[in-house]
Parts: structure tokens; sequence; C-alpha cells
């Protein structure tokens, strides 16, 4: 049996009055919208509320009430109903980071958009980096190391430099973060097939956090990040402003800037 509409939101002000308004426009037309979570806040609210709902087969439209929300709708109250039941879908799959701290835990969390691999002093991070049987660089000193999904690659990969991709690229981003040595290295895109593995070649005298999204794993030795395609989100985006649409613009964007 299918479950019913639910709407949630975060705390902010402008969250609760969205969600009156729209709970008076659901009211009032009495549409049906079967397994689908309204979720009324920023990026960061739609990714906590996903990662609840990890193992189950809901469908999320998210209303943003911050200053941009790139993973949510824009509110509409006039446009709302339409919006609702004109909605399309798009499907993707998080990262899983299993991380080994220092104490030989392991721990491992979700990622939609990008694990970030940061130095934790005032020392660069000195990190080594395979993919699969490949090693794609012996040694890397930097601030740290980025890998994003096509969904993150607008975010903090965006902000660092890293490529743009095509929600339907299949490919992740690996981009490092303020590189010293080499300097020039730029990263490099792989298939998300692959299974990376990143190790902090000197832990004692560098530490390293690892970072899922906003969860952040302290003093790690190694990292290993690859896509969990047993997980699917699925995500409801307005007709005429689509997630694919988002990032297409934002590559437009870079070519023009």
């Amino acid at each position: 049996m299918m479950s019913k509409l639910q709407i949630i939101s975060d705390k902010n002000k402008r969250s609760s009055k969205i969600k009156l308004l729209l709970l008076k426009k659901l009211n009032k037309s009495k549409i049906i919208l079967p397994n689908t979570i309204i979720v009324i806040g920023g990026d960061g609210f739609m990714l906590q509320t996903l990662k609840k709902n990890k193992n189950s087969k809901k469908l999320f439209y998210g209303i943003n009430s911050g200053n941009y929300g790139f993973l949510m709708n824009k509110f509409s109250s006039k446009n709302i109903i339409k919006n609702l039941t004109k909605a399309n879908m798009i499907t993707i799959s998080p990262l899983e980071m299993i991380v080994r701290n220092s104490k030989n835990q392991i721990k491992k969390y979700l990622a939609i958009n990008e694990v970030s691999i940061l130095r934790q002093s005032r020392q660069a991070a000195s990190l080594s980096i395979n993919y699969g049987s490949i090693q794609l660089i012996k040694k890397l000193v930097s601030d740290g190391v980025l890998v994003s999904t096509p969904a993150g690659s607008t975010a903090y990969n965006l902000s660092v430099h890293g490529p743009i991709l095509s929600l339907n690229s299949k490919k992740l981003s690996i981009s490092p973060i303020s590189p010293f040595r080499p300097r020039r290295w730029k990263g490099k895109i792989i298939s998300d097939k692959s299974k990376i593995k990143i190790n902090n070649l000197n832990p004692k005298k560098r530490p390293i956090s690892a970072v899922a999204d906003n969860i952040e794993v302290r003093n790690a030795k190694h990292v290993i990040v690859s896509t969990n395609k047993k997980i699917k989100f699925n995500l409801l985006y307005d007709k005429n402003r689509s997630l694919q649409k988002k990032i297409k613009i934002e590559q437009l964007r870079r070519e023009t800037s």
C-alpha cells in the first residue's frame, strides 16, 4: 500500500510560511500525490532528508526557502499545484565513503554531492590516489582532494575548479584542492563504476579529515569511495527547471566567464 503525501520543513521562518500556504493550496485542490515527500528548506536539509530515507522508494520534491537551492524548486504560490502534478523525475545514486581512522575504526557514510579529503592542521596533506588497479597519483601535496558526483559537480567541486559533469555522464570527478605538488595537476574524470582509494602518506605529521557532504571523520588513514548503485533517490523537478537544465546553465556560465 502506497503512503500518503508528507510535507516536512526546516526551522526557517520562511519554510514555515511556505508550508502553511502549501497546505491551504493542497486542501483546496485535493490532488493525490502518493509516496511523495515535499521537502521545504535548502540543499543541506534535502541531503539530510534523502539520507534518512535511503531505504525508501519515495519521490522527493524540494522547495527552496534559502538563498540558493540547487537540488530544490522555486516556490510559486500561483503555480505550485500545476508544478507538483507535472514534475519530472530524475534518479541519482550516492557515493559511499568508507574510512579507516587512526584508531583503526571503520566509519561508513553516504554522500550525494561529494566526498572531500581535507588537511586537518597547518601542514598540507600528503596523499596517494588509486582507482581500480591504476595508480592515479603517487604523491599529491595539497589542501586535499575532492570526489564529486554529477549532481554535486556544481557545488564544492565547482569552487575548486573541478569539471561540471552532465547528469547522465556516468562519471565521477576527482579534483585537487589547492595543489602544491604536482602544482599543475588538474584532476581526473573517471567512470562511476570505479573504486577510488585515497591513502594518507603521513598520518602522524599531516592528519586529514574525510567529509561525506557535511559529515566529518577526523584522523583518516585511508578512504575508499565508490558509487552505491543499490541506493537510488528519486527527485522531482518543475518541468522548466530540471536538474539537467540547472547543470547545463552552470556549464554555459563557465564557458562564457
